[in-house]
C-alpha cells in the first residue's frame, strides 16, 4: 500500500479550512488580532507547533485519544483503522470526525485528513511522526479478558416488546454448560463402531448423512446432543435440530477415517487403527484435516440466509479454509482454562486483524426476499450476521464436537437481536441454531490439538459404571450404561436382558477381524470391578487374543483345477512352476495373485494354457 500521508505538518494544515484553523489558534493561545487569510493562519499555527507544544498537547489528550495517536503512529499502514480501533477498545475517540470542528478537539493537532478536510482525520504527517516517536509509547497488544467462572443466567431482550418509544424489557435465560473433553473421546469410538456396524448411511452424491443416521448418532452421544433432536419446526418453519450428531459424519469423512461404500459409510484402514490409537491423536488428526477440508462449508448450516446455494451468490462465497485458518489462529491465542465470551472473541479477531469474509458480495445473500431482505442493508450488524455466525458455528458444531473447547449456551430462540432490523425477520425466533453460544473455554485437549502442548492429560477422571462379572461369562451393570459404553460392550457380548450381557465368541472374533483390540475389553471390565477378572472370563479374552492372531491374510490367490491328476502332478514336479503354486487336492492348485504372471509363463513352458479371467 502506498504511503499517502502528508510529508509535513504544513502540507496537512493546508488541507484544513479556516473554520477549523481558527479554533486551533484559540487552543494555542495565539495573540490578537488573528490572521484573516488561510495562508497566514496556516503559518501562525505551524510556528506555534513546536515539540514542546506537542508534548503539552499530548498530555492533555484523554486515554482513548492517546491510544488513537499511538495506534496510528505504530500501525503498518500509518493510518487509523476505525473499525479495528473500535473492536480493540470498544470506543472511538472524541474528534474522530469534523462534525464538532468548532470545538477544535485536541486530537486534530495529531491526526489529519489524507486528502482534504472532508476526509476523516486518520494520518500523521511524516515530519510529525519523527517527533512523536520520541515520547508516544507503543499501544498495547489486543488481549482477551477471560473469566474463571461463568454466570448461571443471562439477560435477554424481549423481541415482542421492542418498538419506538418503548422502554426495553428483558427476560432471564438459563445458561447451560457442557464440558466436552471426555465426551469427544467417547463419541469418537462410538461413532466409529456405529459405522463399522453398517448403521450410518449418507447420500452418494452429497455425502450428507441421512436423517435416520443423525438421529442414531444423537442417541449414542455422551450426554446427548446440545438440543432435543425431536423438537419440531416452529411457526416460521425453523428447526434447531442436531449439532454434534450432524458434525461427526462430516468430520470422520474429512479425516478419511471412513469412506462411502454405496449408501453406507465404512471404515478405512486408517479408521480401524483409531480403535487402538490414543484418542487425542485421532482427534488432533481430525481437526487438522478439517481445517483444510472442502467437504462442507459450515456457513451452509445457516439455512435461513438465502442466496448462498446457487448462481452468483454461490460463486461469490469465499473458501472456508481461509476462514478456518483465521479462527484457528485466534483460538490458539486463547488462555487455556479461561472462559471467553464470544463477543469478546469477535473483538479480538478484528483487533488482531485476522480478517476473513464469508462472501465477496453481501448483497447477494438475503433473508426471505432477495431485494428487501438483502444483507447489504445490514449496516454495522453485517459482520456479526455473517462472519460472527460463521465463528459461532465453527466453535459450537466442530471445535466443541471434537472436544477442543467447552461451551456455555442457551436455547437460540430470542438469544440475539442483531437481525431484528432486517426485513422479513419478524416471525423468526433465531437466525442460526448457534445464536445461543455465549462462552467457550479452550481446554487441555484443545491445547494439545492446536499444538500448544506436547502431551495431553485429561482434566477430570472418567466416571465408571460398576459391573458384576460371573463365571458363566455374564456381565451385569449396576446402573444403566451410557450409550457409548453399551455399544462397546455389545461389540463383544450379546444382550440377554436389561443390564445383562453374555460374552459372545463370534461377536468378539468379528470385532478383532474388523481391527479392534480385545485388550480394550479387558481394560473396560477390569476398571469397573474391584475383583480380579473371573478365570473363565480371563480365559475367554486370552482365547480371543490367540485366535485373533492364529490366521493372517497375506493376499488373495487363484484356485486352479487341472484337467487330470497327471497334469497336476507334472506341474508341482516342475522346478519353475512349483515355486509359484501349492497343491490343494488331487487336481487343484493354489496360485497367489502376485505370482500369477510367473506361473502362467512356467505353464506355457510345459505346454499348458492358463486363460486369464
Amino acid at each position: 500500500m502506498s504511503d499517502l500521508r502528508p510529508a509535513t505538518v504544513d502540507d496537512a494544515l493546508e488541507k484544513l479550512t479556516i473554520a477549523i484553523l481558527r479554533p486551533m489558534m484559540k487552543v494555542l493561545s495565539a495573540p490578537e488580532p488573528e490572521p484573516l487569510r488561510k495562508a497566514a493562519l496556516v503559518e501562525a499555527v505551524r510556528l506555534r507547533l513546536t515539540e514542546k507544544v506537542f508534548r503539552s498537547l499530548w498530555e492533555r489528550l484523554d486515554d482513548i485519544q492517546q491510544l488513537a495517536v499511538s495506534e496510528t503512529l505504530y500501525s503498518l499502514e500509518h493510518r487509523l483503522d476505525h473499525r479495528r480501533f473500535y473492536a480493540k477498545y470498544d470506543a472511538l475517540p472524541e474528534g474522530i470526525d469534523w462534525s464538532r470542528s468548532g470545538n477544535a478537539p485536541l486530537l486534530h493537532f495529531f491526526l489529519y485528513p489524507p486528502f482534504s478536510y472532508r476526509d476523516l482525520p486518520t494520518v500523521i504527517p511524516k515530519d510529525l511522526e519523527q517527533q512523536l516517536l520520541k515520547f508516544v509509547p507503543r499501544p498495547p497488544e489486543p488481549a482477551l479478558t477471560p473469566v474463571n467462572e461463568v454466570p448461571k443466567f443471562i439477560a435477554r431482550l424481549r423481541p415482542d416488546e421492542v418498538g419506538e418509544g418503548r422502554a426495553p424489557s428483558f427476560f432471564r435465560d438459563t445458561l447451560t454448560r457442557r464440558d466436552l473433553e471426555q465426551a469427544a473421546v467417547h463419541d469418537l469410538l462410538t461413532v466409529l463402531r456405529l459405522i463399522d456396524g453398517g448403521r450410518i448411511t449418507a447420500s452418494a452424491k452429497t455425502r450428507r448423512p441421512s436423517a435416520v443416521a443423525v438421529r442414531r448418532i444423537a442417541g449414542t452421544l455422551h450426554g446427548g446432543d446440545f438440543f432435543d433432536p425431536t423438537r419440531k419446526k416452529n411457526h416460521a418453519g425453523q428447526m434447531v435440530g442436531p449439532v454434534r450428531a450432524f458434525a461427526w459424519p462430516w468430520l470422520v469423512q474429512a479425516a478419511k477415517l471412513v469412506q462411502l461404500n454405496g449408501s453406507k459409510l465404512a471404515l478405512t484402514r486408517t479408521g480401524r487403527t483409531a480403535f487402538t490409537a490414543p484418542p487425542e491423536e485421532t482427534l488432533r488428526h481430525i481437526w487438522e484435516r478439517w481445517l483444510n477440508s472442502t467437504l462442507l462449508d459450515e456457513f451452509s448450516r445457516m439455512e435461513d440466509i438465502k442466496g448462498q446455494f446457487r448462481g452468483r451468490g454461490k460463486r461469490m462465497m469465499t473458501p472456508p479454509t481461509r476462514r478456518r485458518a483465521m479462527i484457528a489462529e485466534a483460538l490458539a491465542q486463547c488462555p487455556v482454562g479461561g472462559w471467553v465470551q464470544v463477543e469478546d472473541f469477535f473483538r479480538f479477531l478484528r483487533a488482531k486483524e485476522l480478517h476473513f469474509s464469508v462472501t465477496r458480495d453481501p448483497w447477494l445473500l438475503y433473508v426471505d426476499d432477495s431485494e428487501r431482505g438483502s444483507m447489504g442493508y445490514a449496516g454495522r450488524a453485517l459482520w456479526n450476521l455473517l462472519q460472527g455466525r460463521y465463528v459461532r458455528c465453527l466453535l459450537f458444531e466442530y471445535a466443541a464436537t471434537l472436544g477442543l473447547v467447552d461451551v456455555v449456551f442457551t436455547d437460540p430462540r430470542g438469544a440475539l437481536s442483531d437481525y431484528w432490523h432486517m426485513w422479513g425477520t419478524d416471525e423468526m425466533e433465531f437466525l442460526s441454531r448457534y445464536d445461543g453460544l455465549e462462552y467457550f473455554r479452550l481446554n487441555p485437549l484443545g491445547a494439545y490439538c492446536l499444538g500448544l502442548a506436547d502431551s495431553y492429560e485429561p482434566t477430570t477422571p472418567t466416571i465408571r459404571t460398576a459391573l458384576a462379572l460371573f463365571t458363566d461369562l455374564r456381565v451385569q451393570a449396576a446402573a444403566p450404561l451410557p450409550p457409548e459404553e453399551r455399544l462397546l460392550l455389545e461389540t463383544y457380548a450379546s444382550p440377554e436382558s436389561d443390564g445383562v450381557w453374555r460374552l459372545d465368541l463370534s461377536r468378539a472374533l468379528s470385532a478383532v477381524e474388523s481391527g479392534q483390540d480385545v485388550a480394550q475389553l479387558r481394560e473396560f471390565l477390569t476398571a469397573r470391578d474391584d475383583q480380579p477378572l473371573p478365570e473363565r472370563i480371563e480365559g475367554f479374552i486370552r482365547s480371543i487374543e490367540l485366535g485373533g492372531q492364529a490366521l493372517k491374510s497375506t493376499g488373495s490367490a487363484l484356485l486352479i483345477e487341472c484337467a487330470s491328476r497327471k497334469i497336476a502332478d507334472r506341474i508341482v514336479a516342475d522346478r519353475r512352476a512349483s515355486k509359484h503354486c501349492l497343491r490343494a487336492g488331487p487336481r487343484r492348485l493354489v496360485v497367489p495373485e502376485r505370482s500369477k504372471a510367473a506361473f502362467r509363463k512356467a505353464a506355457h513352458a510345459l505346454g499348458y494354457a492358463f486363460p486369464l479371467q
